[in-house]
């Protein structure tokens, strides 16, 4: 089939280079417009942009995928299907009845539960044991397409989001490919999704990240693996901003009161609502990150001092 590309961040990379790979002829991408990044804030190619561009696709970058222009390219490219993988907006019904066998996406979570931007994010924070990764095909509604396939994935005890969303950026790159050659072949079939387990995953803000030292350890470890990379979890000390690597419940330190810190030559421990945490990593503003007792060492943290 001839196909076109739709994604943007760099978790949609291995499914590109997977369909690139395929048996199937792709022929443009099309990813969100350059953004400003970096300290210069200058205009960056998004990862699958970038990816194109090295290796001579046409890239197509609509600020709104309903733009006659680009509706236009899409309809001359004539394109059999549209995979997509985290594209970053919402696809109209005019440019999803253009390919022969529409847009299909690559969501990473078993729909119906997690729909929305931030799946794999929701899971680890909510203490989900197992996810996955769902192929559907892309409609008006939000990851509410009939699915031609899943795959699942166990999330272990210390995966952060980045972790479990790079397994299951390659897992799912495979999957995609299987769904295409599926629906090449005419032996695709889409089941709808059950009315019933839907649960929706908003994409994580900066106030979501902050830890809340009141919760239970458990609660506390899993905000800030579901925050790990992005948006970065974080707390403040002496009224300035920290962030925080992953942390270990630590059951064998003397009670404290949540957000209490106590140093020791070995280790850093925060109080919570119920047994304090480990410390691992800890970046101050302007700082590289660093383990937990070194940064404890340089700012003198003094008995009773605590994270807010």
């Amino acid at each position: 089939m001839r196909v076109i590309f739709a994604g943007t961040p760099a978790v949609a990379v291995p499914a590109l280079a997977a369909v690139a790979a395929s048996r199937h002829d792709l022929v443009a991408v099309v990813t969100r417009p350059d953004a400003p990044a970096g300290r210069g804030r200058g205009l960056v190619r998004s990862p699958v942009g970038a990816w194109a561009d090295e290796r001579g696709i046409e890239v197509l970058t609509p600020a709104r995928p309903r733009e006659p222009e680009f509706l236009d390219r899409l309809r001359e490219l004539a394109a059999d299907c549209v995979p997509v993988v985290a594209y970053g907006a919402l696809v109209p019904p005019v440019a999803l009845g253009i390919p022969r066998h529409g847009w299909v996406n690559l969501h990473f979570s078993l729909l119906p539960a997690w729909r929305g931007a931030a799946p794999v994010q929701h899971a680890v924070l909510h203490g989900d044991e197992l996810t996955g990764a769902s192929v559907f095909q892309l409609e008006e509604g939000l990851d509410t397409g009939p699915v031609y396939g899943t795959l699942t994935d166990e999330i272990r005890p210390a995966d952060t989001s980045g972790d479990l969303l790079e397994r299951l950026a390659h897992s799912g790159a495979a999957l995609l490919v299987a769904v295409l050659d599926a629906v090449e072949d005419g032996t695709a079939r889409a089941q709808p999704q059950p009315a019933d387990g839907v649960s929706l995953a908003p994409k994580l803000t900066v106030e979501d990240a902050r830890v809340r030292w009141a919760d239970p350890a458990f609660a506390v470890d899993r905000r800030i693996r579901a925050c790990t990379p992005a948006p970065g979890p974080w707390t403040t000390f002496r009224g300035e901003r920290v962030k925080l690597g992953p942390v270990t419940p630590a059951p064998d330190a003397p009670t404290i009161k949540p957000g209490e810190l106590v140093v020791t030559k070995s280790r850093v421990v925060v109080g919570t609502a119920t047994v304090p945490v480990r410390l691992g990593e800890v970046r101050a503003a302007g700082k590289r990150a660093m383990p937990a007792t070194d940064w404890a060492r340089g700012v003198r943290v003094g008995a009773g001092e605590e994270f807010a």
